[in-house]
């Protein structure tokens, strides 16, 4: 059943509405058309190959959402092992039964970028509503491990934030207690670009999601709506110039040391807004 077949099936169905389905629609699709279409997301900046790169999901192949650093296939094995352990103290790998994870990317891609292997990283919305402006939750009750966890990620989090101040000279604002779906996806483009493996990062709004309306929720209207209100969720956490720009990231063995250099690894940030209708009978 191709993903088209199974929203008609079911269009009420959560899976089956907003930007969920739109990147499995997306990807579900002949190889040479998603790898036009993600290197398209990047306006070309990221190349992706139809024969050589790798993404996730893969539409009614694979619906599964990519984990950097636990999924295969996105980064060398050193550097995925270097990632979850400065993302958890803790890992659900450690032990089953621990729910630690880490973040979830709607689509991720390997790619080429600036004559290098890199990857495209895609956080993709429906609606404004859906960029939450608060911290990452702790329960009440939270066990040792959890607690530990918690305070890694801020940790690792805060070491971005310095990182990227001291790469691009401006003030930035990542925390783990505000906005931290957006601190946690500049946190991870930074850290992975400091591993020497280039980052796009894209925030793909969807066009006239129509069926996520009502209940007061705020649609995309156009490429320019999106962008202000993706540089409005990100005032005081982003610095408004550095979307669509390169950041030469430091790479780890230059850390601390004087300014980036030919061995800095640049990531960007891209606001990128597209029409993807759901089929509806």
């Amino acid at each position: 059943m191709t993903i088209a077949q199974r929203i008609a099936s079911d269009p009420a169905a959560r899976e089956n509405r907003g930007s969920r389905a739109r990147c499995l629609l997306l990807t579900d699709r002949g190889r040479a058309e998603v790898a036009e279409e993600l290197t398209r997301l990047t306006d070309g900046w990221a190349a992706v190959d139809a024969v050589r790169d790798f993404w996730m999901p893969r539409g009614s192949e694979n619906t599964a959402e990519a984990k950097i650093g636990e999924t295969p296939g996105f980064v060398p094995d050193p550097d995925a092992a270097e990632l979850v352990r400065w993302w958890l103290a803790v890992s659900a790998s450690v032990d089953s039964t621990r729910r630690a994870n880490v973040p979830n990317w709607d689509i991720a891609s390997t790619a080429h970028i600036a004559g290098r292997k890199g990857l495209l990283l895609v956080e993709a919305k429906a609606h404004a509503g859906e960029l939450g402006e608060g911290g990452k939750e702790l329960k009440a009750d939270a066990s040792k491990d959890s607690l530990d966890n918690h305070r890694q990620i801020g940790a690792a989090i805060r070491q971005a934030n310095d990182g990227l101040r001291a790469t691009t000279g401006l003030t930035w604002g990542l925390s783990r207690d505000s906005h931290y779906q957006l601190a946690n996806r500049f946190a991870w483009s930074w850290k992975i670009a400091s591993l020497g493996i280039p980052v796009a990062l894209v925030y793909l709004g969807f066009i006239d999601a129509t069926e996520m309306g009502g209940n007061g929720r705020r649609l995309i209207g156009s490429q320019k709506a999106w962008e202000d209100i993706v540089k409005r969720h990100a005032k005081g956490t982003v610095p408004e110039s550095v979307w669509d720009a390169t950041i030469q990231v430091r790479t780890e063995s230059q850390a601390g040391v004087g300014a980036p250099t030919e061995e800095s690894t640049p990531m960007r940030a891209i606001i990128k807004a597209i029409r993807l209708d759901i089929p509806r009978d």
